[in-house]
């Protein structure tokens, strides 16, 4: 298939999914679309339309742009629209993760894999509930059981649906903790080199004036 034919197909799949597409699904599913055909599309053919699209819709002229978020390729109102869209969608926006729930997100998504005894040795309190809401929200999954441990406990990691809840591709595009502590740390107080010279004048002045004491009371003495 022509790219001119094969990049409404390519748009057409992005718009209608509900959740981001890969290049890869959207190769198998244009393939499975057109069965019949003897020349099968091939990835680089859909990253070209990928690419093509991605462009025409960078022009001001549209209020939404094709972004890579979750993984995969999706439709998203760009960011100074953000805020009429909040008013269509009010109550939607307005359902934020509690800060216990956020706490325990945290922590799977920069520890995970991670069972739930070791994500409230972290919190040091109990995690069932924060565990099941972000599971109900599909921001997290039950990845296996730890098979060294006593009992089996589940393990737990974030979802694909987390990456696109935040707009990221994987969990390498997390800030590092490192980054995070620096933007926390309080930055030392300057020293003005003027004040450090009267502050040792006066420390000087002290001790001459102690030193000038103590002879007085030695002499006094004898």
């Amino acid at each position: 298939m022509e790219i001119a034919n094969l990049i409404n197909h390519v748009e057409a799949l992005i718009f209608a999914s509900e959740k981001p597409l890969t290049a890869v699904e959207i190769t198998e599913l244009v393939n499975h679309a057109f069965g019949f055909m003897d020349d099968k599309v091939v990835m680089d053919q859909v990253e070209t339309c990928i690419d093509g699209i991605n462009e025409k819709y960078q022009s001001e002229f549209y209020p939404f742009e094709l972004r890579q978020s979750g993984g995969g390729w999706q439709f998203l109102t760009k960011k100074e629209y953000h805020s009429t869209i909040a008013q269509l969608n009010g109550d939607k926006f307005l359902k934020r993760l509690s800060t216990a729930a956020l706490e325990t997100l945290a922590i799977i998504a920069y520890k995970q894999p991670i069972t739930k005894s070791e994500i409230e040795a972290i919190r040091g309190v109990n995690c069932d509930y924060s565990i099941q809401k972000l599971l109900e929200k599909e921001l997290i999954i039950i990845s296996g059981r730890n098979e060294q441990q006593v009992g089996k406990p589940l393990i737990y990691a974030t979802s694909r649906h987390f990456m696109d809840y935040f707009g990221i591709n994987s969990s390498e595009e997390l800030p590092k903790i490192s980054e995070v502590l620096a933007e926390q740390m309080v930055l030392p107080t300057l020293v003005n080199a003027e004040h450090f010279e009267v502050e040792v004048e006066t420390n000087i002045s002290i001790e001459e004036t102690t030193a000038t004491t103590d002879e007085a009371e030695s002499t006094d003495e004898n």
